[in-house]
Formats: C-alpha cells, structure tokens, sequence
C-alpha cells in the first residue's frame, strides 16, 4: 500500500467509497474540484491501483482544516487511516500550518480513538452539528 496525493484519476473511486460511508456524501465534482485548488491537499491510500482510503485538508495561512478522512469498510482496522493521517500530519508540517481541526461524530469511537492516537485533543461540542441522524460533533485540534 502506497499514500500518495490524491490525483483527479482518482475522484470516482474516492466519491464512491463516500457515497457509501456518508449520510450526506460530497459528489465526485466537489473532489475533482478540490483537487485543482491550491490550498487543498488530499491523499489516497492506493493498493495496487485500489483506492483503500482518503484524507485531505484546506489551509488558509497557518491553519488547516480536515474535511475528510474514510477508510473503505473492506480495509478498516487495519492501520490505514493512521497511515494516511501521518502523512497528512507532515505535509501540514512542511506548509508551515501550526494547527490542524477536525470535527467528528460524537458515536464515532474508532474515529476519536485514533486523532487521540495521533495528539489530537477534544476542545469542544457542536450541538446537533450531524444530519441523518442528527448527531453531536466533537471538535478536535492537534498543534503542530
């Protein structure tokens, strides 16, 4: 398995792998578009041309928020995520971002416990912030 950055060759199977792990998914054009911009860097975890999961960041000066991280169910628990986060982690670093954010659902244990694994702290609560089903985020930062 091999984490590289997310190319637009990639977005169909990043959109489908969303599609199916989110109630209220982004389309393949939000990925495509947010593989040509600037201040987007997205990453896939790609097995022999199978796109296991995802994760990326949008950053505004030396801040980073992190929209996206999915693991394909087939290839759960089995250290991708962590692997595609570390990744993240450092490409933040070398931008010079000094803080990264994340929000999660509050039921998402496996989620928590591996930003927790990784120094992400819990700072705070977003009331009902998930839909279908309505659910808390938990909000998360780690400092870089």
């Amino acid at each position: 398995m091999q984490i590289r950055p997310m190319t637009k060759n990639d977005c169909e199977q990043v959109a489908a792998i969303e599609a199916v792990s989110f109630s209220i998914p982004w389309s393949l054009k939000a990925f495509t578009d947010t593989v040509e911009k600037d201040n987007f860097r997205y990453f896939v975890a790609d097995e022999a041309g199978e796109i296991l999961g995802y994760c990326g960041f949008l950053f505004v000066l030396d801040e980073a928020e992190i929209p996206n991280v999915c693991v394909k169910s087939s290839a759960r628990k089995q250290g991708v995520g962590k692997k595609m986060m570390n990744a993240l982690i450092e490409e933040a670093k070398k931008l010079g971002i000094s803080t990264l954010f994340l929000e999660v659902r509050e039921s998402n244990a496996a989620a928590r416990a591996l930003y927790k694994s990784l120094g992400f702290i819990e700072d705070g609560i977003r009331k009902n912030f998930y839909e279908q089903p309505v659910e808390h985020a938990i909000l998360m930062s780690k400092a870089l």
